[in-house]
């Protein structure tokens, strides 16, 4: 109803004047006839939607905020056009997010590498939250004609520079700041735009709206992460409370998606609408008080939610947990109400990712009407805050004739200022930077359109045959296409592009908590990256002043045991609780269905598990077991017999050239690897689980530890044969190799150690989902400790394939290089699918993928790097001369 509302009063006043434009823009362009638009529109529209902030540049860039927000009644009696009365009330935080836009557009024309030729302006008009004055803007800004309409009560303005803003089309407009007036501007104007607070997802179609970008997530993910905390927290009976247009609309719709099949019901849906919010608010506190739904969720503006606040607080309404939607969670004007606190404690919601402008607080708190007494909007903030005049408000000859505004004065009765008034130290909803959200939004929109426009005015290609757009030639058509392809790091060290009108969605999960003074502040609880929910569970203080999460429910969860039973004609989540049947069982509260017991298991007196009558693990009696334990011996075997044949000729040139002593040290890792896997076969005991992954660690560290110092020495000998280069060996000596393997080794012993410390892994009895065995096997207390095992041993195997990879191309008789290549690239990828084979396996066969990773990885390594020596010792004893090892290939 809401956006039926504004497009048939819009096309009441505008249609026949939009079609002008439509079609004679077709023929002699766009600019033809939005004068005449606007004279249609100048008639019927208040004057307070012309009031704007202009700079001219040789790149103006246009704005649209909603800095008033008290609408007044508008009778819609269809007998004639409707006329709209001037808007009062300044938004304080819509105030910031246009300084944030003139502070980022200075920042940048600052900046001698972001668009260092050019100096960009703006042209920035107050919308009054009405789609029919944003359009009025956006002909304005679109068109590059000057439609701001002359009243005889207005500023004096100098006609000059309205003819030099009448220059300058503006490429590229900031906003709007909604959704519904972001779709019709996009449907009938088709600007190239940048919104910072138009989330609904029908925005995303790149088909309706292609010109259309935005810098606030869209809606779609704050409404799953809202069905996640209802299904989190076992909310299955909730209130609803939404804005009866697209924004409110869409978010119950994908909420009720997503809990549906957690069984969450919502118990009532309540919309309200700006235009009749006092009964809205009426109505919606009464439906309130009246249900038994604990927790509500409200996904509307802020100022709805404080006059349904005021109207809870007088019918004693105080007990209700509040789930917030973005566009309220981080209202300060409601934070600092004591009204809220009386009915909204500990509210939890979604809020738009908090970041940082440095710079931004000084240049807020450096504003005075003095040093810009062009610009109205700081006049009025000005006698709001300090109830006093800061005088008439003109363009003098002295000023600059690039900066110039059109703003609304009216006669001031208050005193004048005495010039001393300044924002330093003033503690206000514009000054305060510390939860800078959608004025972030705001400054992202304005560098990603410069980063557009540094794209499609540096011109790379100027050797080419391609011409160069110049600041007063730019094509929509050619900044759309370098805004489809804007990816850069701002400032803050963020990196920022769009995924077709969208950022990737980051929201902050928020929670407003009492400090002991008795206010309430805003407290971080979480983050939400895509559909990816983090939450501290912990630090949330709900609405009882405790860390319990309330429950709100239609009945209460059905006892283990029992499983649930359906009233007809009532909702789901309104049921009965019947016990499960002989032979099924139900181990979790609010089971739908008893779950029956297989062969093996039978469920015990209460009904509430199956009694396990084996334990299950991999024995030495499994024919799984077996044949690893046969693999595994005779793994070790062979290493032997490879130590014996080497030790036996070891005065050999074949094992003499490829560093005796670390060939031997890597035959006993081999074999310590080779045996360690016994140590996973066999019933899991405390011991055996702290110290089978203890020795497979340190042994494979070892083993690699030793192919890496291998390498290196092998590299160091070819360098040092370089002129000048003979030092180099010096490093590399058999006391050197020796402590390299014995450090590298220490940081396995200590990370084992730390870890078999703090959290060692222990015996549990696995119990499978439907009945399955009950797996006795060592679980990992910390998956951290187990991670960095593997991780150190990956980066040394990393580190060794790549040194083996410097040193393929040397003498291959000399040195063994390309077999370490190949030992290692066996190595890596055996370990590399070892971790989601890992991870799916379950049971006894968790540890068997495992062993099996162990004596793979081990025969690679014992293969690929002594079965071409030992081929040439025992069947080719003619090639083991050190004449053939010294030759080149």
């Amino acid at each position: 109803m809401f956006g039926f509302f504004w497009f048939f009063s819009l096309w009441t006043s505008l249609g026949p004047s939009l079609l002008l434009v439509e079609l004679m823009g077709r023929q002699l362009g766009f600019s033809v006839g939005l004068q005449g638009a606007q004279t249609v529109a100048c008639s019927r529209w208040g004057k307070t939607s012309n009031e704007g902030l202009f700079q001219n540049g040789d790149v103006v860039i246009g704005g649209l905020f909603n800095l008033h927000y008290q609408t007044p009644a508008i009778d819609h009696d269809f007998a004639q056009l409707p006329y709209y009365k001037p808007c009062t009330g300044l938004q304080y935080p819509s105030l910031q997010y246009m300084y944030v836009m003139v502070f980022a557009l200075e920042e940048i024309n600052a900046n001698k590498t972001l668009l260092p030729s050019v100096k960009l302006g703006y042209r920035i008009f107050d919308c009054c939250g009405r789609p029919p004055w944003a359009l009025q803007a956006a002909l304005s800004l679109a068109g590059g004609d000057s439609t701001t309409c002359n009243y005889t009560n207005d500023i004096t303005r100098y006609e000059e520079d309205v003819d030099q803003r009448d220059d300058h089309r503006v490429p590229i407009i900031i906003g709007a700041a909604s959704s519904i007036t972001s779709e019709i501007l996009t449907r009938t104007l088709r600007p190239v735009s940048v919104s910072y607070l138009s989330s609904c997802p029908c925005l995303s179609n790149r088909l309706e709206y292609p010109n259309f970008f935005r810098t606030i997530p869209s809606d779609v993910y704050q409404a799953r992460a809202l069905s996640q905390l209802a299904r989190r927290f076992n909310w299955t009976w909730i209130g609803a409370v939404v804005e009866d247009n697209s924004y409110g609309h869409t978010a119950i719709k994908i909420f009720q998606e997503e809990t549906q099949e957690a069984g969450v019901c919502v118990a009532f849906i309540e919309t309200v609408n700006l235009e009749s919010i006092s009964s809205d608010a009426r109505r919606v506190a009464l439906a309130i008080k009246a249900s038994t739904a604990r927790v509500i969720l409200v996904v509307t503006w802020y100022t709805n939610v404080q006059e349904l606040f005021l109207h809870l607080a007088k019918i004693n309404v105080t007990d209700r947990q509040f789930i917030a939607s973005e566009a309220w969670s981080t209202s300060g004007d409601l934070l600092q109400n004591p009204v809220t606190r009386k009915v909204a404690r500990g509210v939890v919601g979604v809020a738009i990712r908090r970041s940082t402008v440095p710079g931004f607080e000084t240049f807020l708190r450096s504003l005075n009407p003095l040093h810009r007494p062009f610009d109205g909007f700081l006049r009025e903030f000005w006698e709001a805050e300090f109830k006093c005049s800061p005088g008439a408000v003109a363009l003098l000859p002295s000023q600059p004739s690039n900066v110039s505004a059109s703003v609304s004065v009216q006669g001031s009765s208050l005193p004048p200022c005495s010039g001393k008034e300044t924002l330093e130290g003033l503690k206000n909803i514009l000054t305060d930077v510390s939860q800078l959200r959608v004025s972030y939004n705001v400054y992202l929109a304005v560098y990603a359109a410069a980063q557009a426009l540094h794209s499609l005015l540096s011109c790379p290609n100027r050797d080419s045959n391609s011409t160069c757009s110049s600041p007063n030639s730019i094509k929509p058509k050619e900044l759309l296409q370098h805004l489809n392809k804007v990816n850069f790091t701002t400032p803050q060290g963020e990196n920022f592009y769009f995924q077709g009108a969208d950022i990737p969605a980051k929201y902050d999960l928020v929670n407003w908590q009492t400090s002991p003074e008795g206010t309430q502040k805003l407290v971080l609880i979480g983050r939400l990256d895509g559909f990816d929910i983090h939450l501290n569970e912990s630090a949330i203080q709900w609405s009882t002043g405790t860390n319990q999460a309330p429950s709100s429910v239609c009945t209460d969860s059905c006892p283990p045991g029992t499983q649930r039973s359906t009233r007809k004609g009532e909702p789901v989540c309104c049921f009965d609780c019947i016990p499960c049947a002989d032979g099924e069982f139900s181990n979790k509260s609010g089971s739908f269905q008893c779950e029956h017991c297989p062969s093996e298991f039978w469920s015990n007196h209460n009904r509430t598990a199956c009694v396990p009558r084996q334990l299950d693990f991999l024995s030495f009696n499994d024919t799984l077991g077996i044949t690893l334990t046969t693999a595994a011996l005779f793994g070790a075997t062979v290493t032997t017999v490879v130590f014996v044949v080497f030790l036996c000729n070891h005065q050999t040139p074949v094992v003499r050239a490829n560093n005796l002593e670390l060939s031997f040290l890597l035959l006993v890792s081999l074999k310590l690897c080779f045996l360690c896997s016994l140590v996973f076969i066999g019933r899991p005991s405390v011991w055996s689980c702290r110290f089978q992954q203890a020795a497979f660690g340190i042994s494979f560290v070892l083993c690699v530890s030793c192919l890496q110092i291998k390498t290196m020495v092998v590299l160091a000998a070819f360098r040092s044969a370089r002129p000048g280069a003979e030092a180099l060996m010096n490093w590399f000596g058999p006391s050197q190799q020796r402590g390299s393997v014995c450090f590298l080794t220490c940081v396995q012993i200590i990370i084992c150690t730390v870890w078999l410390f703090l959290c060692p892994p222990e015996p549990k009895r696995d119990l499978g989902f439907q009945g399955s065995k009950v797996t006795l096997q060592c679980a990992m207390a910390s998956v951290v400790g187990f991670s960095l095992v593997l991780g150190y041993i990956g980066l040394l195997a990393c580190t060794c394939l790549l040194l083996a990879f410097l040193a393929r191309k040397l003498p291959d008789n000399f040195n063994e290089a390309k077999l370490i290549t190949f030992s290692m690239l066996i190595f890596c990828a055996v370990w590399v699918g070892f971790v989601p084979a890992y991870v799916s396996s379950s049971g006894k066969y968790t540890v068997a993928v495992e062993i099996f990773a162990i004596l793979a990885s081990s025969y690679g390594l014992l293969l690929c790097l002594f079965a071409p020596k030992c081929f040439i010792i025992l069947l080719r004893p003619e090639r083991n001369t050190k004449k053939h090892v010294m030759s080149r290939l």
